[in-house]
């Protein structure tokens, strides 16, 4: 049996501790032709040949090791280096030992992989073995490269069959359109109509509380649960209508060539079906039901990408689950929430451009001492300013701000201002204090607190000159996290107003125990005090009971000096309104917010003086 040159040249290691034996195979081995012999004298100088290719054993041609071998278990070497991704072949000179228990986990022999020579060699039978087993490597060689590249062929084309099933065909799970296909032929009909002025409608179908199933009973079940409802719903809808699901748990169905009125029938119905049907697993069986939101094409405004008609229709869908959910709701651009979401839509990138570049400012309002007419504190209030430099009111951008998720990045950045102000202030104006405003759920925010205590750490101000606001309806809302949260921020050395106090009356039950130090009483009660005997009675109710519990009170937006008068003999300590002064601010050459000079301030407070003595 004759080999080819390349094989001849592969590396032949000859594990043998006898010198001699060893010399004598390699000079042998030469002799046939093979030219890269190794020699190894322990078991430990075979693996250290063997290092160098574990990524291309290819090269290894085989292995003549003696079974006396030191440092070394021969058949334990057979077995590690013949596997799924390697093979070696191995000759064992001078067996004795019995390896049949060891062979049973493995097919080397029979594969021609292992062959056993007894000492002395005989050199004929020796050749021929060896080239034998070289014969073999290489066509195993040949056949677990070929297996390879199948495999990764296969693997390939697996992989592009997923995708162009994900792709051009429907979804895996309910066999409906995806929503890539979905939004493809809903352009078509939406192009068509535009010209025709067709009727037709989107419904836009949410499985109610479908987590819930999920959680209890298993993405399976989930599953099944998704197939059962569509194939409720696809029992009622024709051939024509194009149904498909966009999301988990959420389907979008095209229909054509119905009136408004038919739209919402046809969505009740399916409603209907799917609520009377009892979804079993098991022993417990649930009542299902959907949310159907509709966004109808005959509209004021058309609509001229699927996207805009899916939007509508989830937002639809979105108030009908506000309302209660199994619901079908359609979309109307008059509804408060629509107006709400385009404000919303309009005021996103403007509130978070002012972020990035500064554009809020602060402004300063004095609280004044009803009685003394000094200027116990400043409310801190916030301003943005516009593209034309213009001054825009809170009243505008806030409540956007708490729905879209960006009030606690501008609760923060009040915080971190206001603070800054008061460490900017010259020591002659150390005696000057803030009343921050914070949002409604501003100590709601686990960050707030770090934040507070790192700044007062880092500019030294006294954290007695800072106190923060919080309305009624927040302190209630979330009473024992947010006492949790004043009482630490208390014990940093703030104080703490509440706002709006008697908007709800329900607070009176918690005022006993909530840490603050000053209670405003709300406007509603103020405007017009001097002319509303139930206001004055509740009013000072309100004082009375404030003062009996150790607290201050502010009466806000007092405006007229009758008011001083009846806010004086009711007991109210301190006053906030235009007439000690609106909310300004003072830019210095160095770009830091202060409060009106104290000079000026000096001469509005005289002013405030006056008014009270002539009240007197």
């Amino acid at each position: 049996m004759t080999i080819s040159k390349n094989l001849k040249e592969k590396i032949i290691i000859i594990a043998e501790n006898d010198e001699h034996l060893a010399d004598e195979i390699s000079s042998q081995l030469n002799k046939q032709g093979f030219s890269n012999i190794r020699i190894a004298d322990d078991g430990s100088k075979v693996y250290e040949i063997l290092r160098p290719f574990y990524n291309d054993i290819e090269q290894v041609g085989l292995v003549v090791v003696n079974e006396e071998l030191p440092q070394c278990q021969v058949m334990e070497m057979c077995l590690a280096f013949n596997n799924d991704s390697s093979v070696i072949p191995f000759i064992i000179l001078n067996p004795t030992k019995d390896y049949s228990s060891e062979l049973e986990k493995s097919d080397l022999t029979s594969k021609g992989l292992l062959h056993y020579m007894p000492l002395p060699i005989n050199y004929s039978e020796f050749f021929s073995i060896i080239n034998f087993q070289l014969i073999i490597k290489h066509e195993y060689f040949l056949r677990h490269k070929q297996e390879e590249r199948l495999i990764n062929e296969l693997a390939e084309r697996k992989v592009i069959d997923a995708k162009m099933k994900y792709l051009v065909v429907h979804d895996e799970l309910t066999n409906l359109l995806n929503r890539r296909n979905f939004e493809r032929e809903v352009r078509l009909i939406l192009n068509r109509n535009n010209q025709q002025q067709k009727n037709g409608a989107l419904l836009f179908i949410d499985i109610d509380r479908f987590c819930l199933v999920n959680e209890l009973e298993g993405f399976e079940v989930g599953d099944r649960l998704l197939v059962t409802v569509v194939s409720i719903i696809r029992k009622l809808i024709a051939k024509s209508d194009l149904f498909a699901r966009i999301g988990s748990d959420e389907f979008c169905l095209f229909i054509k060539n119905k009136t408004a009125d038919e739209v919402k029938k046809f969505a009740e119905k399916i409603r209907k079906a799917v609520y009377e049907y009892r979804f079993c697993t098991g022993d417990v069986c649930y009542s299902i039901s959907i949310s159907v939101g509709i966004s109808g094409l005959s509209t004021a405004t058309i609509v001229y990408h699927p996207n805009e008609l899916i939007s509508r229709a989830r937002h639809a869908c979105n108030m009908a689950k506000d309302n209660g959910r199994n619901l079908v709701w359609e979309y109307n651009e008059q509804d408060s929430s629509v107006r709400e979401r385009r404000r919303d839509i309009y005021w996103v990138p403007l509130i978070k451009k002012a972020l990035l570049n500064d554009s809020f400012f602060l402004v300063f309002q004095p609280i004044v001492n009803l009685f003394s007419g000094e200027v116990s504190h400043y409310e801190v209030l916030i301003r943005m300013r516009g593209d034309d430099n213009e001054v825009i009111s809170p009243v505008e951008f806030i409540p956007v701000a708490e729905r879209m998720g960006l009030i606690h990045s501008i609760d923060l950045w009040v915080v971190e201002s206001a603070i800054t102000f008061l460490a900017k202030l010259p020591t002659e104006k150390s005696n000057i204090s803030l009343s921050i405003n914070l949002s409604s759920v501003a100590f709601q925010d686990a960050s707030l607190l770090p934040t507070i205590k790192e700044k007062l750490e880092l500019t030294w101000v006294d954290a007695k000159r800072i106190a923060f606001e919080i309305t009624e309806t927040a302190a209630v809302g979330n009473f024992e996290k947010t006492r949790d949260m004043i009482t630490k921020i208390r014990a940093l050395g703030c104080k703490f107003s509440l706002d709006d106090f008697g908007a709800g009356f329900c607070s009176f039950n918690y005022l006993k125990t909530f840490p603050v130090d000053y209670v405003k009483i709300d406007a509603q009660f103020i405007r017009d005090l001097i002319n509303n005997p139930t206001d004055q009675i509740l009013v000072k109710s309100m004082t009375e009971l404030v003062a009996n519990l150790g607290k201050k009170t502010i009466a806000e937006y007092v405006d007229t000096p009758e008011a001083i008068e009846k806010l004086r003999e009711i007991g109210v300590n301190l006053g906030q309104g235009y007439i000690f002064g609106k909310p300004e601010m003072h830019l210095l050459p160095n770009e830091y917010i202060v409060i009106p000079d104290l000079m000026q301030q000096k001469k509005a407070e005289q002013d405030v003086m006056n008014t009270i003595k002539m009240l007197t």
